[in-house]
């Protein structure tokens, strides 16, 4: 994949970060990188005062650094910089961590040496990646300890990971790979070190998998409405073209595609909406109106993430065609930290209302519905044969309530809080890094309670054979059978959990529907969201 400093994208960064490809500079950002370079030579030569080039940093701005010193104060910024905490990022999160920050450097606005930029090029296609704490940023002057750490390994000091050796010391792995460490000249450390890296990484991977279960979350509600025989009325085409949000139209058309399957229609819903079901509980009746938001919150984030993934984000910035360098707050995260915040809000929500439906497939009071032939259909206690001895789904359904109220406290915004720091300077910060690390535990929490959903859904399918669904969601019964069986009685749940948990974290969930989806749109002529 060619990096440029313009154009990365979402997909691309995280085929990135999955180890998936290797990148290469364009020729374009190359030429920057050297035009950038070469000014800050010049106001090095000519002793010009330029804040983190030859003065000190923060508090120390007033601190004049000679030439010969100007090394020496960049290695000491990330020495002393590097003071984060926690556990360490994982190898997939700090790829993509490196590979803004190289795509950060291709701008052409960092002033760093086309030497010291190529060797991160190596350092990320050897997969050779520092060690570095998830803990330990403001979010301005940007991921400053995080972005601290991975310049230290490539340093080669402290730890470094690859996947033939591990961890081990940084100046080992890269001896291993056949790589130099790299030796910081004037104004190099603030290059690797001013920016949101950590914020807006961690943040593409939180965006990436809300809007993969955000698509899947739409499968698994129309797989609980079928079996709870609920009414398809209230997704049609007209209702929701008088109330057009792009995203609401698009989870509408959706649903109906699910469940007006024009290649094999329902055999448990037939003919049965418009006698006795006038309408439904609002979880499943508003699921476009709740699920809609959602998708179009995503929409939004995304928009922010791209443009800031594709940002100078230094300071100084270097501006090459005036031949100047200029203190300004590119730095700052309150853009992708407020969206994360706003992303953990939306998605938390198809958690919410999943609680809720499984609740109605607990309680016979609210699961019992009519069929075709005039007889009721009971779902039993707990979706579960023989209750009493059996237990079934009752206790994860708990587990859903608890993932849902932790949620409910992780969706406290991270962005609204403000810690002055570095003597005053720093005196308002946006506080992103937990901003991301938390939206990630949010998707984490909503990935897993839906999946339960879909194991609750699949075994109250079982009490309507030998009838059967619409071919799609019929597909996604086979599938979730493929590493779950029906329960006959009690047994371990945890790991059937953990299988449909991954089943939709690997979006095969959503590609067992995919085609259905695009084959009801194109015979249905429907125009599409705007």
């Amino acid at each position: 994949m060619e990096l440029d400093g313009e154009s990365l994208s979402v997909e691309t960064l995280m085929k990135i970060g999955e180890g998936a490809c290797k990148v290469k500079i364009s020729e374009a950002a190359i030429s920057r990188v050297k035009a950038s370079r070469e000014v800050v030579d010049d106001m090095v030569a000519s002793n010009k005062v330029v804040y983190g080039v030859t003065t000190g940093f923060g508090k120390f701005e007033d601190v004049v650094i000679s030439q010969q010193q100007t090394g020496e104060l960049q290695e000491n910024l990330i020495r002393s910089h590097a003071a984060g905490v926690g556990l360490p990022l994982t190898p997939q999160q700090t790829r993509r961590m490196l590979a803004l920050r190289l795509n950060v450097l291709l701008k052409g606005c960092s002033g760093a040496r086309l030497e010291t930029v190529r060797k991160l090029e190596a350092a990320l296609n050897a997969s050779c990646l520092s060690l570095v704490p998830e803990k330990g940023t403001v979010g301005a002057s940007g991921d400053l300890a995080p972005l601290s750490h991975l310049a230290l390994g490539l340093m080669g000091e402290g730890l470094m990971w690859s996947p033939s050796s591990g961890w081990a010391k940084a100046a080992d792995v890269l001896t291993a790979h056949g790589l130099s460490p790299i030796s910081l000249e004037a104004k190099e450390g603030l290059a690797l070190i001013n920016g949101t890296q950590l914020i807006t990484g961690l943040g593409i991977e939180a965006l990436a998998r809300a809007e993969l279960i955000t698509k899947e979350a739409d499968v698994v509600a129309a797989l609980t409405l079928e079996v709870l025989q609920g009414t398809t009325r209230a997704f049609d085409y007209d209702v929701h073209a008088k109330k057009p949000h792009c995203g609401q139209q698009m989870v509408a058309g959706r649903l109906r595609a699910l469940l007006h399957s024009n290649i094999h229609p329902s055999e448990i819903t037939a003919n049965h909406q418009n006698k006795h079901r006038v309408q439904d509980a609002y979880t499943l009746r508003c699921m476009p109106q709740v699920h809609g938001i959602v998708t179009d919150t995503l929409t939004f984030v995304r928009g922010i993430l791209t443009t800031e993934m594709n940002s100078a984000l230094d300071n100084p910035m270097v501006i090459a065609e005036r031949r100047e360098l200029i203190s300004a707050g590119n730095f700052h995260g309150e853009y992708p930290a407020k969206v994360l915040d706003y992303l953990a809000i939306a998605v938390h929500e198809l958690a919410n209302i999943s609680e809720r439906r499984q609740d109605r497939m607990m309680t016979p009071s609210l699961s019992k519905a009519e069929n075709v032939a005039g007889k009721h259909v009971e779902i039993p206690a707990f979706v579960t044969p023989g209750g009493g001895l059996n237990n079934g789904f009752m206790i994860a359904h708990c587990t859903s309530a608890a993932l849902v109220s932790e949620n409910k406290v992780l969706t406290h915004p991270s962005s609204v809080d403000s810690i002055t720091t570095s003597a005053g300077q720093e005196d308002h910060v946006s506080m992103g890094g937990f901003a991301a690390r938390k939206a990630i535990s949010v998707v984490s929490n909503v990935e897993q309670v839906l999946a339960i959903e879909l194991l609750a859904a699949c075994q109250a399918l079982e009490f309507h054979r030998p009838r059967k669904t619409t071919a799609p969601l019929e597909e996604v019964y086979k599938l979730v059978r493929t590493v779950v069986r029906p329960w006959d009685k009690d047994r371990y749940m945890t790991p059937d959990i953990e299988a449909a948990t991954q089943l939709l974290r690997g979006g095969k969930v959503w590609a067992a529907v995919e085609p259905y989806i695009n084959h009801y749109r194109a015979a249905s002529n429907e125009p599409p969201p705007k």
